[in-house]
């Protein structure tokens, strides 16, 4: 039979139960020496029902009070009687689960949640050393071997290793959140790394600054696949790793988001009409295509090529074109009503950072492209199944719809898969606030986006699909999608509504933890959610590639780098032709 993981002697005891309530515990300390040893965070067991249970509590606070009282009359002496200060201990705790020694056949089990409530009286032992090490220990032996998604160590026990669920990380949607210089990026390169190990992941890395393509080079052991959306210089030869996201890959809505201005007062007559000749145009190319079966069922938002060059020339015949009266040519129903969306609709056509979406390459437009594109990144041949996906040329003000066209596009294929088919796609949305924000703060285009990525944040479980939220405002990113994040990796947040966000989002009981949020050190986090059995402060492991996001020595770069001026006349150059040629 295992030897029992926690194992007390008398100098461990540090107290009794004093009081109890729903989620916290308040210990009356009686040994006043172990008592300096502790610290916020510090495990305390307190003994159970049986010989055999603790119930595992997490101090979140340590006072000491003085009082006077009078002295025992021996002690007085013949003197007058005077007050003696005794001091009063006591630690607040808050129960986050229980530990058995024996549960059935097993030994040294650990589960989150607490079966019964401490009773007054009962014994406190602070949990250190040997028996913190062998605690440790179990928390990841509960995860089957496949299962394991090894983060870093435990700050309290760097001899033990953070080991969190990975099914339950990936599968109910995650955050990792942290201010600017945290590590957040390496603690992305890390899970990255991880799941490069396994021999189909499945993982789409939204790349807003192009910080990760270190990890698609291969010369240095890289482990990704690279793709860039088109940029203006990718026009003309467009390389094997560009993508373009067509405008017929968009709906309705989207395309009307970015082109519409609904405070026009001919905005119902321009939709109306934009509506009804993309549905016809989609028409004829599913008849172009002999598609009689797709025919009958399509929607005006389904992905169907048609060529937007006739959708203007038929919105200027409808925009130009007299209606017929009793006496001759009057006034057009549609007459110099869709002067302003065609315009609109032509100055997008003309930007040249806009190619990606309206300067298609001629295969872009058949119509079997778009399931090749997809298979660029739902697929895992070859063993590259970590897509990154640089978003870095796309201009900011379209850079939602962009993110939340690819995004609805991936979920939608894997809605419509055959169930027994699919398999599960994580997204994994790095600089979320630029594209996610509060929905009270967002304008029109922002909005499109919102909704694809709220639709996956609430459906997306059921089908194999995840995200995986990566910011450094958590304050600025839809409340909605970090609520239904199950799953925290918090490194360093000095902004104290930041900080609001990431306590709102914990149960009550765990909420005093994010008080050391501003204290933490770079590369340490508090791991927290249904990954992982207790929630923890842990310290990441460094990723053997690490992204291209190192802070910049400021002052040591001034002693020593000069700015060189023929650098700085070619960025002036790839400024004007909006690429780096």
């Amino acid at each position: 039979m295992s030897e029992a993981a926690l194992q007390f002697a008398e100098d461990d005891r540090i107290g009794r139960v004093a009081s109890v309530d729903t989620s916290r515990v308040a210990i009356d300390v009686t040994n006043s020496v172990l008592l300096t040893r502790i610290g916020i965070g510090q495990l305390v067991a307190i003994r159970g029902a049986t010989e055999r249970e603790f119930l595992i509590s997490m101090t979140e606070r340590v006072t000491r009070s003085v009082r006077e009282e009078l002295p025992d009359l021996e002690d007085a002496g013949d003197d007058a009687v005077l007050l003696a200060a005794v001091p009063t201990d006591l630690i607040q705790a808050v129960l986050i689960g229980t530990f058995r020694t024996i549960e059935g056949a097993k030994a040294n089990t650990f589960k989150r949640g607490a079966d019964s409530f401490p009773q007054i009286d009962r014994d406190c032992f602070v949990i250190e050393g040997a028996n913190l090490q062998r605690f440790m220990g179990i928390l990841g032996a509960g995860f089957a071997p496949d299962e394991r998604l090894k983060l870093g160590t435990f700050v309290a026990d760097r001899s033990a290793d953070a080991i969190a669920s990975g099914d339950k990380f990936f599968q109910r949607h995650a955050a990792i959140l942290g201010s600017t210089g945290s590590g957040k990026s390496w603690a992305v390169a890390l899970i990255l790394e991880r799941a490069a190990k396994l021999r189909f992941p499945n993982i789409i890395v939204f790349d807003m600054h192009g910080e990760y393509s270190p990890l698609a080079d291969k010369a240095a052991g890289g482990f990704a696949r690279r793709f860039r959306i088109a940029g203006p210089g990718d026009l003309e030869k467009p390389g094997d790793d560009v993508l373009f996201l067509p405008y017929w890959l968009l709906n309705r809505d989207e395309m009307l988001s970015m082109i519409l201005d609904r405070s026009d007062q001919n905005a119902p007559n321009q939709a109306s009409r934009f509506t009804l000749h993309v549905r016809t145009l989609k028409g004829q190319t599913l008849d172009n295509q002999k598609r009689e079966a797709v025919k009958k069922t399509f929607t005006v938002d389904s992905p169907i090529p048609y060529d937007i060059k006739q959708l203007i020339q038929l919105l200027d015949t409808d925009n130009t074109a007299k209606g017929v009266g009793k006496t001759g040519p009057v006034k057009g129903e549609w007459e110099d009503k869709l002067t302003r969306f065609l315009s609109r609709l032509e100055a997008k056509l003309d930007d040249r950072r806009y190619g990606f979406m309206f300067v298609p390459p001629v295969q872009a437009m058949t119509y079997d492209w778009l399931a090749d594109q997809v298979l660029k990144l739902l697929s895992s041949d070859g063993g590259l199944g970590i897509k990154i996906i640089d978003f870095s040329e796309v201009p900011a003000d379209v850079l939602p719809v962009v993110t939340g066209t690819l995004a609805r596009l991936l979920y939608d294929v894997q809605f419509w898969m055959n169930p027994t088919t699919r398999t599960p796609v994580t997204l994994l949305c790095d600089e979320a606030h630029l594209y996610l924000p509060v929905r009270d703060d967002a304008d029109a285009v922002q909005r499109q986006a919102l909704g694809s990525f709220e639709r996956i944040a609430k459906e997306g479980r059921k089908y194999g699909f995840s995200l995986l939220v990566v910011s450094q405002r958590p304050s600025d990113v839809s409340r909605t999608i970090l609520s239904q994040c199950n799953n925290f990796l918090a490194l360093r947040l000095t902004n104290e509504t930041d900080q609001g966000v990431i306590k709102r989002l914990m149960p009550d009981s765990l909420a005093g933890l994010t008080s050391i949020l501003p204290l933490l050190d770079t590369g340490e986090a508090l791991l927290l959610g249904d990954a992982v059995l207790l929630p923890t402060r842990i310290k990441l492991d460094i990723p053997k590639i690490p992204p291209n996001s190192a802070t910049r020595d400021f002052w040591k770069e001034w002693g020593t780098l000069q700015p060189q001026e023929e650098a700085i006349k070619v960025a002036i150059e790839h400024l004007r032709s909006q690429a780096r040629i």
